[in-house]
């Protein structure tokens, strides 16, 4: 088996890789090629594609996961290209990394192993590394003992009690059992700060941008407010929730970029996620972006949805925002999509096509909730005509002699105030 250790060593740039996908009969189809996807998550992590293998199970390999004649095929694979690597796009247990590490003499990543590799790449905030740092602390426990039964073998076999395997086994379980535990009581110092946060933000209504990875969030975030978040053609260029003002005609908003979602995202990231997905859970509105040119288009939008269900946000109110328009090829597709989802606007972030359209529809939404007010007061009441033009819209203003009558609208958090203002 080749040591696994060796993978703290290597650099992923340009690294001959193998890619392998398992379908089992209830694995839902994704796209015309199962394994591209699998092939955008290796080259963001810099990763050199030199195979691709592929297989229809009835059932799991219990040892390797895959069947035996497809393990012996991936084998003359690497022997023949050369590849140091083997990727899965399935979740493998640690008994089947070892067993495939074996017959392949290469070392073996599931699809879980190399995404929590590309977040480790991609990480920016003091949060977003405690949260991937204990992903991976949390994915690597169970996978130990695999690390030294090298020595177990020098020492007469892995019954060897008290070898050297052995004792290296549990003093890396508990220095990363400890290592898990300050990282989960750093991150839960960092959630309430944050939660605090995201939650004094009253001011004004809170709008997320949630999607599959790619699906040109940030593109679309910086075209709406002018802001320069990264915006790259890589899954998961961006892990770090950004809030920005967004000036609408008649309103401002907080927009908020949140991290991308991907299909059979890992449990262990979405909870160490939670807390980033904070920004979901307080927003008043949801903007799903959906790249409309991309054939499995139907099934990113059911992989948000179920991540979304899974942070507690599927009630939020959520409007469809189609992009990359101006790249759509199948309109069948597209008016399939509309179908599904009516409340739509179609946009392109790349040319701008819609943007107005999108801006308005959320200034919609900004003024549904507001109150409307018919009123009529001292003209000399300046402070209140004041903060009626700050925080509402005047519909109607007009004088006569000391009186002033307004009709305007105004959203329910500022309309306890211009009462008391007005009575007063």
């Amino acid at each position: 088996m080749s040591d696994r250790t060796i993978l703290d060593e290597l650099s992923y740039a340009e690294l001959p890789v193998i890619l392998v996908s398992a379908v089992l009969p209830e694995d839902e189809p994704f796209g015309d090629d199962p394994l591209d996807e699998l092939e955008a998550l290796a080259e963001t992590a810099g990763m050199e594609v030199v195979g691709k293998i592929y297989q229809n199970m009835q059932q799991i390999n219990p040892r390797t996961y895959i069947g035996k004649g497809k393990v012996v095929e991936v084998a003359s694979m690497v022997a023949e290209t050369g590849a140091r690597m083997v990727v899965f796009d399935n979740e493998l247990r640690p008994n089947q990394q070892q067993a495939l590490e074996e017959e392949t003499k290469a070392n073996v990543l599931d699809r879980t192993e190399l995404i929590l590799c590309i977040f480790g790449q991609h990480v920016r905030t003091r949060q977003a590394k405690v949260q991937v740092q204990l992903a991976q602390a949390e994915y690597e426990l169970p996978r130990l003992k695999n690390l030294w039964t090298h020595l177990e073998r020098q020492r007469g076999g892995m019954g060897a009690v008290g070898g050297a395997g052995e004792r290296q086994i549990e003093t890396d379980r508990r220095l990363l059992r400890d290592r898990i535990s300050k990282l989960k009581r750093e991150l839960d110092e960092i959630n309430k700060r944050r939660v605090i946060e995201v939650a004094r933000r009253h001011e004004l209504l809170q709008v997320s941008i949630v999607g599959y990875t790619n699906a040109g969030k940030s593109t679309l975030m910086n075209a709406l407010t002018g802001e320069n978040v990264l915006a790259e053609d890589k899954l998961f260029a961006t892990l770090d929730t950004r809030t920005c003002v967004w000036k609408l005609p008649d309103h401002k908003v907080l927009l908020s970029d949140t991290v991308g979602f991907i299909r059979n995202l890992p449990h262990r990231l979405v909870a160490s996620f939670h807390a980033t997905l904070e920004e979901v859970l307080h927003a008043d509105l949801l903007l799903h972006v959906v790249d409309a040119s991309h054939p499995a288009a139907v099934e990113m939008i059911e992989a948000v949805n179920r991540v979304l269900k899974e942070v507690g946000a599927e009630d939020r109110r959520i409007l469809m925002v189609f992009n990359k328009i101006d790249r759509v090829q199948d309109q069948p597709q597209l008016n399939h999509l509309h179908m599904l989802h009516p409340e739509y606007v179609d946009v392109s972030a790349r040319t701008g096509e819609g943007l107005k359209a999108l801006a308005q529809r959320v200034q919609e939404t900004v003024e549904e909730r507001e109150t409307a007010l018919d009123w009529t007061f001292s003209a000399g009441n300046g402070k209140l005509l004041a903060y009626l033009q700050q925080h509402g819209k005047i519909l109607n203003i007009e004088y006569e002699d000391s009186q002033v009558h307004v009709k305007a609208l105004i959203e329910p958090r500022y309309y306890g105030q211009a009462v008391a203002m007005k009575d007063g």
